[in-house]
């Protein structure tokens, strides 16, 4: 490890960064450039003695997962990312299709969304990020490990947990799913970790082998979906999917129309919090 770079690293990277830059209210008597110490602790889930030890140049070397999530507090571009894992002993990681680390363009998005449901979700369906207003709606879903991570496994492992959904939104969520899959496995070939998807699905769910065999490309979001929430009930939203073709990953927003009573439920749920949908796990997200 290059202790004293990286703690420079950690330490100009954190002054270079505003409290509005990652939706924290500024308050008073801030003396300190960027954000104090803690707020990036709290932003990668981890103790503010933890990031305190290690940029001051302190404690043992940080495990790839706390890399990750330091890269995603500190709103790190690939490269700096990249630059982050050098510093930290660990090389630099594979540039995969499978892009895991969260764009800083459009986490700023995200955190300007706090009280609309949207998440940024990669070519496999992985879940990177949520809005807490997401979250309150459709549950934590950065919180699974290996294939759980992605939705499209989640589909069709665990069909018990579709209950968000409403015809016809069930049959055409699958069919768009199993198309998306297809198209990555299609550009990555079948040694990627899309393929390894699709031999895993295949062995233990009848459902996804009816819906690969179709064959189906190009089946896309429906603009309109319809949704039965446990707590409010049914809603009516507006689904925006605006696609960052550099870092392969795709911003999922999604709204009400002004004046509906689906609108006046999402201010409910923003209200009642995330507890509501709380899937009870307690995995580190694997941000890396």
């Amino acid at each position: 490890m290059e202790y004293v770079e990286l703690s420079d690293f950690l330490r100009k990277r954190r002054e270079a960064l505003q409290p509005e830059d990652v939706g924290m209210p500024r308050g008073r008597r801030r003396r300190t450039p960027g954000l104090r110490r803690e707020e990036v602790a709290a932003l990668a889930s981890m103790s503010a003695d933890y990031y305190s030890r290690l940029e001051g140049g302190r404690g043992p070397q940080p495990s790839v997962d706390m890399l990750g999530a330091i890269a995603r507090a500190l709103r790190l571009t690939t490269e700096e990312r990249d630059h982050l894992f050098v510093l930290a002993g660990h090389g630099t990681p594979p540039r995969m299709t499978r892009a895991c680390h969260v764009d800083p363009g459009m986490l700023r998005i995200l955190d300007r969304l706090h009280d609309t449901p949207a998440l940024l979700v990669n070519r496999c369906g992985e879940t990177l990020a949520q809005t807490p207003a997401h979250v309150a709606f459709a549950g934590e879903q950065t919180n699974f490990e290996g294939m759980e991570r992605s939705e499209i496994y989640r589909w069709f492992v665990h069909p018990e947990g579709r209950t968000l959904y409403r015809e016809p939104d069930l049959s055409t969520h699958s069919r768009m799913l199993v198309s998306m899959l297809r198209t990555v496995v299609t550009a990555d070939g079948q040694k990627s970790y899309a393929a390894s998807l699709v031999r895993a699905l295949e062995k233990v769910s009848p459902e996804f082998v009816k819906v690969w065999d179709a064959h189906e490309i190009g089946i896309m979001h429906s603009r309109t979906k319809h949704f039965d929430h446990p707590v409010v009930g049914e809603l009516d939203l507006y689904c925006e999917v605006i696609d960052n073709r550099d870092q392969q990953q795709t911003l999922v927003v999604f709204t009400a129309e002004p004046g509906s009573e689906s609108a006046d439920k999402l201010r409910l749920l923003g209200v009642l919090g995330s507890q509501s949908m709380s899937s009870g796990q307690d995995f580190d997200p694997e941000l890396i």
